[in-house]
This record gives C-alpha cells, sequence and structure tokens, in this order.
C-alpha cells in the first residue's frame, strides 16, 4: 500500500487533453490491468471531464445478456476517479446515485462521459452517463466525492488486517 500510495503524485500531474490516464493500481477493480475480475477501464481526459468505452462480459451478468446493475455501478464509480487526475488529488466517494434508464446489455460497448459540475469546499460534485449504440442513454448517474489527504490511505495501509 505504501509503495502505491508514493506512486500517486506522478499520477495527479498535468495530463493532456486527448491522454489515456494511468490506472488506479495494478489491481484496481475497475481499471487495474492484473485483476482477473476486474473491468480493465481504459479511460482519456476529453477537455475538462473523462471519457471511456467499455463494454461488459459474460463475468458481469445479472438477468440472462444484461449487466448486473452492481457491475455498472463499480465501473461508474472507478471512472469517476479519473475526474480526481484532473482535480489533483485524492478524494473519496461519499454519495453515488445511478439511474438506470435502459438495460444494460452484455456485449455492447457503451460510451462513457464525466465531469466535474461543481466544487464547493473539499466536495466535487460529479455527473456521468452511459450511452449505446445510436447514442441511446441507458445511465446517468450523479456523485458526491470529498477530497482528503494521502494520510488518508496511509491509515488504512497502517491499520492491521483482519
Amino acid at each position: 500500500m505504501r509503495a502505491l500510495i508514493a506512486t500517486w503524485a506522478q499520477k495527479f500531474g498535468t495530463h493532456p487533453d486527448g491522454a489515456e490516464l494511468p490506472a488506479h493500481h495494478a489491481h484496481c477493480l475497475g481499471c487495474g490491468p492484473d485483476n482477473p475480475h476486474g473491468h480493465r477501464l481504459s479511460v482519456t481526459r476529453q477537455g475538462d471531464g473523462v471519457q471511456a468505452w467499455h463494454t461488459f462480459d459474460d463475468r458481469h451478468v445479472g438477468a440472462p445478456g444484461i449487466v448486473h446493475g452492481g457491475a455498472v455501478a463499480t465501473v461508474i464509480d472507478d471512472f469517476y476517479g479519473f475526474l480526481l487526475y484532473l482535480e489533483g488529488g485524492p478524494a473519496v466517494t461519499r454519495q453515488l446515485s445511478i439511474e438506470y434508464l435502459a438495460p444494460v446489455l452484455i456485449g455492447t460497448t457503451y460510451k462513457l462521459e464525466a465531469h466535474v459540475t461543481r466544487r464547493e469546499g473539499r466536495k466535487l460534485l460529479v455527473a456521468a452517463s452511459a450511452s449505446g449504440p445510436g447514442d441511446r442513454p441507458v445511465v446517468s448517474s450523479t456523485a458526491v466525492f470529498v477530497k482528503v489527504g494521502v494520510e488518508h490511505f496511509a491509515r488504512a495501509a497502517d491499520a492491521p488486517s483482519t
């Protein structure tokens, strides 16, 4: 955990428009390339926001042919985390709201977009959407993130595991 925290400073640096943003860490459930259960989200900076294209697979099934709502929420929550690279430091999810507008289907590629809508002190209010073929919206989301210092995560690294 300490090694991971040590690499964060470079991740929260400047990222030019159109740049692919680095994974949060190798084993991150949302974007980590080394997590066998993960989504391997690949995200780029688009202006003041972020964008990704994502296809859910059979590991994410809820009802037959349909992505489990929890898998969708996982991707959206992790996707928001890439906005933090543009904000210059870490934050944690305080509140996450997702509106499922249509079934999210296994094997279909979706476009995800997110941006910060407002800043209130340490709070970041953010919004995201996912759309499928023909720009058909399938998910709308808002969330509140609270900026924290690296010590927030260092305390977790020092906590005894159970």
